[in-house]
């Protein structure tokens, strides 16, 4: 019986020890050579805004590129800290958000030819546009991706001559006056571009007027799109309407159409 039991033992220990050695391996081919395995991170919106106890939200003062990461160096407010992701186009100025869950203390990176005191790995740090966050602060504009009020000093009325509501179709006014009656639903609009962000948190974002404007002022409607488009542009847009928009971060939209197509005419 003794026998028995010293077999099942080790039996027992032997198979922890395979399991273990198993979820390391696997931990370490997912990630390039000389890097810490990283678990399930969540991935948090980022706009900008301030940080949370598993996320840090701040500005890029430095970068570095070893093998297939980025590193960076962000700028928090009351400390600065390094962090590194799978490659990702950042540069110095952009705000960042990343996850804290995953710190690795005193880490020697070979490629970069130095030691790290503490770096936090991420499977994604999120992105905005730098530019953005500080037009958006500074001048208090409502035209940029920003907290909006979806109203923004119209342009002339000439400006809009000839723009006309498309078959089947809303103007902006019209889209802000049935609000959420329309959200989850594809919607058509021709106007103006009265500006234009490219690659802000992963996308384009455009405001568009119409020269329509609703009782209490409400005439900039945001849309974000992977198609490109300029300042002036007159363009035809069709995409899902979504009302109430909050991605966070005081990011939030009365009605906003994301992942449109958008053509210029």
């Amino acid at each position: 019986m003794n026998v028995f039991v010293r077999i099942e033992t080790f039996r027992a220990g032997l198979l922890a020890v395979l399991v273990i050695f198993a979820g390391e391996a696997h931990a370490q081919t997912a990630m390039p050579p000389g890097h810490p395995a990283i678990g399930n991170l969540p991935s948090g919106a980022v706009h900008g805004g301030g940080s949370s106890a598993n996320e840090l939200v701040g500005t890029v003062t430095e970068t570095a590129e070893a093998s297939s990461y980025t590193y960076v160096k962000v700028d928090a407010g009351t400390r600065s800290v390094w962090a590194a992701a799978p490659r990702f186009p950042v540069e110095v100025g952009d705000r960042v958000s990343l996850p804290t869950h995953s710190p690795m203390q005193n880490y020697r990176s070979d490629t970069l030819g130095r030691t790290f005191p503490l770096v936090y790995f991420a499977e994604e740090i999120r992105v905005a546009s730098g530019a953005m966050s500080a037009m958006g602060a500074a001048s208090g504009d409502k035209t940029v991706p920003h907290p909006s009020s979806s109203r923004a000093a119209g342009a002339p009325a000439s400006a809009f001559e000839g723009i006309s509501k498309p078959e089947g179709g809303y103007t902006v006014a019209e889209v802000f006056e049935a609000g959420s009656a329309l959200s989850g639903r594809e919607v058509t609009l021709r106007g103006r571009v009265v500006k234009y962000s490219p690659r802000i948190m992963g996308t384009n974002w455009l405001h568009l007027q119409d020269g329509t404007s609703t009782a209490d002022g409400r005439n900039d409607l945001v849309i974000t799109t992977d198609d490109p488009a300029k300042e002036g542009d007159v363009v035809l847009v069709r995409g899902s309407l979504t009302a109430d928009r909050d991605f966070g971060h005081g990011y939030v939209y009365e009605v906003i159409v994301e992942g449109a197509r958008v053509v210029v005419e």
